[in-house]
């Protein structure tokens, strides 16, 4: 990608108070089912029991084309409709980054899929599957009635790893400017809106 840079990414991992059950339940750190590696990041906790790490990089960005566009260009859509990332610049987003065996990102499904309805129009969703087989993942669309997102298999990592994420289900949040924030736990559907309508008034 040559000088382009990413946009700066800000992780928050849900505490223990909020959030270590999802961690346990559908895997933290350590080797994937696909083999590759992931550790939490270190961090400080705030008043919140929110533990934050700001990683580094540059808040002044083009947006998410130019940080992110080889590695979506990399993944295979799971309905075979090519993405074009270049719909992510511009607008506020969600990632939502889960696998086919996770059974919090399995309940969690249909509601990612009606909040996804609720803010047509105003965020883009794509969800962004790993740690598992191709089928598998597909099968889990199927099941939870989450086929109205746009859905990508991340088979070789590459989007989990740029994105900071080591555990799902995970959400990153990205705002029109590029920045980005991830949270790595699980949201029930008021407070994934919550965190949406403060994305919306970024």
């Amino acid at each position: 990608m040559g000088n382009v840079r990413r946009p700066s990414i800000r992780r928050v991992i849900a505490s223990a108070a909020l959030g270590s059950v999802a961690l346990a339940a559908c895997g933290g750190g350590g080797n994937d089912a696909n083999g590759t590696p992931g550790a939490p990041p270190t961090g400080e906790s705030d008043d919140a029991g929110i533990t934050v790490e700001q990683t580094a990089g540059d808040s002044e960005t083009a947006g998410i084309v130019a940080g992110f566009a080889e590695v979506f260009a990399a993944a295979t859509p799971l309905d075979g409709v090519p993405f074009d990332v270049a719909s992510l610049d511009g607008t506020d987003a969600v990632v939502w980054f889960w696998a086919p065996w996770c059974t919090i990102c399995r309940g969690e499904a249909p509601e990612v899929a009606e909040i996804a309805k609720r803010y047509s129009g105003r965020v883009q969703f794509v969800g962004v599957a790993g740690r598992g087989e191709l089928d598998a993942m597909q099968e889990f669309v199927e099941d939870t009635g989450a086929g109205t997102l746009t859905h990508l298999a991340d088979l070789d990592g590459s989007i989990w790893s740029a994105f900071g994420v080591f555990g799902q289900p995970a959400y990153a949040f990205i705002d029109n400017s590029g920045t980005v924030d991830v949270f790595v736990g699980g949201l029930g559907g008021n407070a994934l809106a919550d965190r949406i309508d403060d994305l919306l008034a970024t």
